[in-house]
């Protein structure tokens, strides 16, 4: 279950000094219009943390009092962490989530380029630094962090009238899938790019059959050797990360020993290869089960990050893992070709990542309420997956009664797929329908290969490549 994240596509990138155009509408004051500044400081609960010019938009990192519990405000607020790339208060908005922590360096969407418009950015409840204290857990669930950004939407929507789309990557795909599902008129459109959709937590079998076939044999049979011999040399390769380990002051409690942490790890490499990585570019990269052990603590590395399976590297997600136990359910996919050389079935659940000091229940309902809703009565709602991507497995489907909903898969693609990797009538399709939803007129620089004035810092390629828990 313990999938990585070091890529969230939340678009995260660096921060550029020089304006490429549009500079004019970042936000400078009229005669008539009071700065953007203030109309933001006038909302109840709203103050700025950071406030500058870049590359053509006013950038703000925000803060903003919401409830603990949305339906009962009166017990408690905490502070969510937010961004704002301004643009134009008549431009449409995008409201992006990772479903994780908001990353501060400014940064746009797919769908942000593609309409020309603001950014809205918010922080996942319960991710630090927005987190209630004390922590209540119950009240980490999906209603509460819907209605986290329906408060934000209403608020900001008197600054911003025209039409607003919802976004995000892999978990900000879920999320802004069940902001959706609760809020359905808060959004003029959805865009929910490869999120997982797990209906019956209880049932993996789509994941041993996507694994059984994804790619060529070729590769697969690379793959699997490379982890296998990663498995056979066990006693080199635990040495090695408990001395890794010393070196970097990093434990393993919550896992229980270095040797736990190192089947958490390697267990997961092929799919972590599947979710990040192109066959076409890298499995020749794919060591042989004849390379030194060097070589394969390196590329494992590489794939997996052995910092995943450290205490250090675990506890920024204990709310992600809080959540796949209790209502997002996990595929807890164990591959067949290690069953001789695993020592710990069972052990890739949620609960082995969150500390025993907080109780989880899951709910079965939650997730399926979810998948009927979009099969069913959603409207104005573009699902992209990419074909090799691992988390295709159970995805999001519409059918008899969605409106205007559509799904679409990219060749070859991984879990960095966009609108972009389409195919070219599946590309004009879903550019189309982004437009539409936001009320822009397709020209020539929104074409999905181009979208808007294209900003070498701001879009550049976003896949991450750091070394965290293999998530959604």
């Amino acid at each position: 279950m313990r999938r990585t994240l070091r890529w969230l596509l939340s678009l995260a990138v660096l921060i550029g000094t020089a304006g490429v155009g549009g500079a004019s509408s970042a936000g400078a004051a009229t005669a008539t219009a009071p700065d953007i500044k203030d109309r933001i400081l006038a909302i109840k609960g709203m103050s700025i943390a950071e406030d500058k010019k870049v590359h053509g938009y006013r950038y703000f990192v925000l803060h903003y009092k919401q409830p603990v519990d949305h339906r009962h405000p009166e017990k408690g607020t905490f502070t969510q962490r937010l961004s704002l790339l301004h643009k134009s208060d008549d431009r449409p908005t995008v409201f992006f989530t990772s479903g994780y922590e908001l990353d501060t360096k400014p940064s746009r969407s797919e769908p942000t380029q593609l309409v020309d418009g603001n950014q809205v950015s918010l922080e996942y409840r319960y991710f630090t630094p927005s987190r209630p204290k004390p922590a209540d857990w119950s009240k980490l669930d999906i209603w509460q962090a819907a209605s986290d950004q329906h408060r934000i939407y209403r608020a900001l929507k008197k600054i911003y009238s025209s039409r607003w789309i919802a976004t995000g990557a892999s978990k900000g795909g879920m999320t802004a899938t069940y902001y959706r599902r609760f809020y359905p008129h808060d959004m003029d459109g959805t865009v929910a790019y490869v999120a997982p959709n797990d209906v019956n937590n209880d049932e993996d079998s789509a994941y041993y059959r996507f694994f059984g076939h994804v790619g060529s044999a070729q590769c697969r049979d690379r793959l699997n050797a490379a982890q296998r011999e990663i498995f056979k040399r066990r006693g080199e390769l635990v040495g090695r990360y408990k001395k890794w380990a010393a070196k970097k002051h990093a434990t393993f409690k919550l896992i229980g020993n270095a040797d736990k942490a190192f089947e958490i790890v390697a267990q997961d490499l092929v799919w972590g290869f599947w979710q990040y990585h192109l066959e076409k570019k890298e499995c020749g990269d794919v060591p042989s089960p004849k390379a030194s052990t060097a070589e394969l603590w390196k590329w494992a590395d590489e794939i997996g990050g052995w910092d995943a399976g450290t205490d250090q590297g675990l506890k920024p997600f204990t709310p992600y893992y809080y959540q796949a136990g209790t209502q997002l359910g996990s595929p807890d996919y164990e591959s067949p070709v290690l069953n001789d050389l695993r020592r710990y079935p069972g052990l890739n659940v949620p609960r082995t990542y969150v500390p025993r000091s907080i109780p989880m229940t899951f709910d079965k309902k939650a997730m399926r309420d979810v998948d009927g809703w979009v099969r069913h009565r959603s409207s104005q709602m573009l699902f992209v997956y990419g074909q090799n991507d691992p988390w295709r497995a159970e995805p999001f489907e519409v059918g008899k009664g969605a409106r205007d909903a559509h799904v679409y898969v990219a060749p070859e693609q991984n879990h960095g797929a966009e609108i972009s990797t389409l195919r070219g009538g599946d590309r004009d399709a879903a550019t189309a329908a982004v437009l539409k939803w936001a009320g822009v007129k397709s020209t020539s620089a929104q074409r999905p290969e181009r979208k808007t004035a294209h900003d070498k810092l701001l879009d550049r390629d976003t896949t991450r490549r750091e070394h965290r828990p293999l998530l959604p």
